[in-house]
């Protein structure tokens, strides 16, 4: 029997968050094990030899580690191809590349705003930080724009990358899941007709159910 990968990190962290999705997808077994960041065991030599950043998550398979969560994801659907949801990174080269894009739209358009008004909104209050108002404005601007393209892909296909769920939407699960749970901001999706129907398609994945009640279960 196959040894479970490992996965370093509080399943609350957005990048674990995807990692794990990513897993329940694929079907493939893993041990989720907890890195205390408050008590800075994400700064100890050990760790920092699998994760040289000190961030999370840290990921170990068979004896190779990796770390950044969308090289992880990656990395789990070639190795792992035969397994659960095979088409989840394309089977063949312009499917892939379909996804690529707009993985790296998540990363490079999507992700910056998103994690900084899930910062401000979502985490802040816990951690007893004041608000940023002018981050919070300016950030909810810069993700309104990119929704509005959104908005158009999604009224041309089901999912960003095609007719196929996939990675692509996957990665994108982790924040939209704080701003429309956790924040007032949640209209930023739903108000949107086909954002909005993505959104509510994605977010009842099996994958992603499971990922929410691990979050809750630590929170």
């Amino acid at each position: 029997m196959a040894t479970p990968v490992k996965v370093y990190g509080p399943a609350m962290s957005t990048a674990v968050s995807r990692v794990l999705a990513c897993l329940l997808e694929k079907n493939v077994d893993f041990q989720l094990i907890s890195i205390n960041m408050s008590k800075g065991e994400h700064k100890k030599p050990d760790y920092l030899k699998i994760q040289p950043f000190g961030q999370v998550p840290a990921f170990e398979d068979e004896g190779i580690s990796l770390f950044e969560s969308r090289a992880i994801c990656r990395y789990i659907c070639e190795k792992y191809a035969d397994q659960g949801n095979k088409g989840l990174y394309g089977t063949n080269p312009l499917a892939k590349a379909s996804i690529d894009q707009w993985l790296e739209a998540e990363g490079q358009s999507f992700s910056p705003p998103s994690s900084a008004l899930v910062f401000q909104l979502a985490f802040a209050p816990r951690m007893k930080i004041k608000q940023d108002q002018v981050a919070i404005k300016q950030n909810e601007e810069k993700l309104s724009k990119v929704l509005d393209v959104y908005e158009k892909r999604l009224g041309e296909t089901q999912f960003l990358a095609g007719d196929e769920f996939s990675l692509a939407d996957l990665s994108h699960l982790p924040n939209a899941q704080y701003l429309v749970s956790a924040t007032d901001r949640g209209e930023l999706f739903t108000s949107r007709e086909n954002v909005g129907r993505w959104w509510d398609e994605i977010s009842s994945r099996d994958s992603w159910k499971k990922v929410v009640d691990m979050q809750q279960k630590s929170a």
